[in-house]
């Protein structure tokens, strides 16, 4: 269904629109012109039905206003009748209000800061976990039970260690095991030590699995400590205001900058004081957005560019208060019949979810993964050591075994049985549950008594 405009409008061949070139409302592409605000103007152009011409403000200005009084940019452009609308980020003001008309705003906004994640984020509690990821710590618990089982098993099918079931003690019980594992991944140790071949490739194997494992642990740690060591928590404004290390400032002329300096917040009213006594304003957004990158300096804007700037650099985050919202608006001449028609078309594209779907198009985020904290140690960036360990423990188990086996053929000589049959009387009598650990001579104590 068309909105209807009036005659005196329906009359134009076509619509002269005044923008300024700013991602991703406004961008070049070859010759043409794109972005959110053009397909805005492409989606009201069909409900409405007329055609347009666009033209980029001559001045490349917002539109504010001088000492004496006059508008420049695309306010003043729309106010001298060199251009019948102005379709942009502009911000809906009080003073913009006064001299040109605003249509219902197509988008909200508000003010926020723009910091490096360095500078925004706070140290937590469990950061000491930091220099390894999730995956890599539950392979390292794995690889601790691991080896502690088999260094138990090993212990028990040696011969070399333990020589004589029915009457010797073994010394590596299944807590025995875990704490000696324990003792060597701190580097302390916890004797006694394997004295069989199959025990000391597994410790071999498991201490140089610690040694690697610890180096790249307190390498990390130490790299990721001493880059926070000049990190500044900036959560919202008060933080901002409250200190000295770095610089804040935002866009020149801007709405941002006017609602500053005519706040009476004592907060607000420092940081103004403090960007006009600094001069640490910017020229454009993505100078502010390049400063913030470069570290050192926060950038304060309207929350929606910010939010583009963190969907295109990975390394930046937006703080999470937001104030003085606001909304952009498209602006006409004052009193102009088009305001009615621009605010409804704008309602009914809301209503329809056709601008939260230029909202998603023009936003989507660049950013794959979080790149902006101290590298951690990822699973496969160690699985060469996993690998030299497991190798270790299964050669280390191989090893008890045929120690194991050498023994029952030669016993099996002797005793002329066949080696399976000895074989399996050692292992039901290495295995077992019952007085397998116990001496013999208490064994013998137990029988004599009545």
């Amino acid at each position: 269904m068309f909105l209807s405009f009036p005659p005196s409008v329906s009359m134009q061949s076509e619509l002269r629109i005044t923008t300024i070139k700013q991602e991703p409302y406004t961008v070049s592409k070859g010759t043409q012109l794109e972005g959110f605000c053009m397909d805005l103007l492409s989606e009201v152009a069909k409900k409405l039905g007329f055609k347009y011409r666009v033209q980029l403000v001559k001045d490349g200005s917002y539109g504010r206003q001088d000492e004496n009084g006059n508008w420049n940019g695309m306010i003043g452009e729309v106010m001298r009748g060199e251009a019948d609308l102005a379709i942009a980020p502009l911000t809906l003001t009080a003073a913009r209000e006064k001299v040109v008309g605003m249509t219902k705003p197509f988008m909200q906004t508000g003010i926020s800061i723009l910091l490096r994640k360095d500078i925004s984020e706070e140290t937590g509690l469990f950061d000491f976990l930091t220099p390894f990821t999730v995956e890599t710590w539950v392979g390292l618990l794995i690889a601790y039970l691991g080896t502690a089982a088999c260094i138990f098993i090993a212990a028990r099918l040696s011969p070399c260690e333990w020589s004589q079931p029915q009457s010797e003690q073994n010394r590596f019980s299944l807590l025995h095991s875990l704490w000696y594992t324990a003792g060597a991944l701190t580097l302390q140790g916890a004797g006694p030590h394997p004295s069989a071949l199959s025990g000391r490739v597994i410790c071999c194997s498991w201490w140089l699995f610690t040694i690697v494992l610890l180096a790249c642990y307190f390498c990390n740690l130490s790299s990721s400590k001493s880059s926070e060591s000049t990190h500044l928590t900036v959560k919202g404004f008060e933080d901002l205001a409250n200190q000295e290390m770095i610089e804040y400032g935002c866009l020149a002329g801007s709405s941002t900058l006017a609602f500053f300096k005519n706040s009476n917040n004592p907060v607000y009213r420092r940081i103004y004081e403090h960007m006009e006594r600094s001069k640490s304003f910017v020229s454009s957004v993505d100078e502010g957005v390049r400063r913030a990158k470069e570290g050192n300096f926060a950038f304060i804007g309207e929350s929606v560019s910010l939010d583009l700037a963190v969907a295109r650099h990975c390394e930046l985050v937006r703080a999470h208060e937001v104030i003085g919202m606001r909304g952009y608006s498209i602006a006409t001449a004052l009193g102009s019949s088009l305001i009615k028609n621009f605010s409804v078309a704008i309602l009914q594209l809301s209503e329809a979810g056709e601008l939260a779907y230029l909202r998603s198009k023009w936003w989507a985020s660049s950013c794959i993964a979080d790149k902006a904290k101290s590298p951690t140690v990822q699973t496969h960036s160690i699985k060469g050591i996993f690998l030299i360990l497991s190798l270790g423990l299964g050669l280390g188990t191989l090893l008890a075994v045929l120690e194991l086996t050498f023994k029952s053929r030669r016993h099996a000589v002797e005793q002329r049985k066949s080696c399976c049959t000895v074989l399996n009387e050692e292992l039901r009598l290495r295995l077992g549950t019952s007085n397998a650990n116990r001496p013999q001579e208490n064994v013998d104590k137990d029988k004599e008594k009545p």
